[in-house]
């Protein structure tokens, strides 16, 4: 997984039923874009450090 800063980060419900988290990279903590990210989610403003897991998808602000 690669992103860059301003990309969106979309983290599937693990359950059913469960709703998906949508953030935007705002910190990249490696040169190659690679894990992890610093996210600020969408639904609270809030900021975390997230080690994307296989639930999660990068969508590009721009195409690449």
């Amino acid at each position: 997984m690669k992103a860059a800063i301003g990309d969106k980060l979309i983290v599937e419900g693990a359950h059913d039923g469960a709703p998906r988290k949508i953030g935007f990279i705002i910190e990249l903590r490696n040169e190659d874009g690679s894990p992890p990210y610093v996210v600020r989610w969408e639904a609270d403003e809030h900021e975390s450090l997230v080690f994307p897991g296989p639930d999660a998808h990068v969508v590009p602000s721009v195409p690449r």
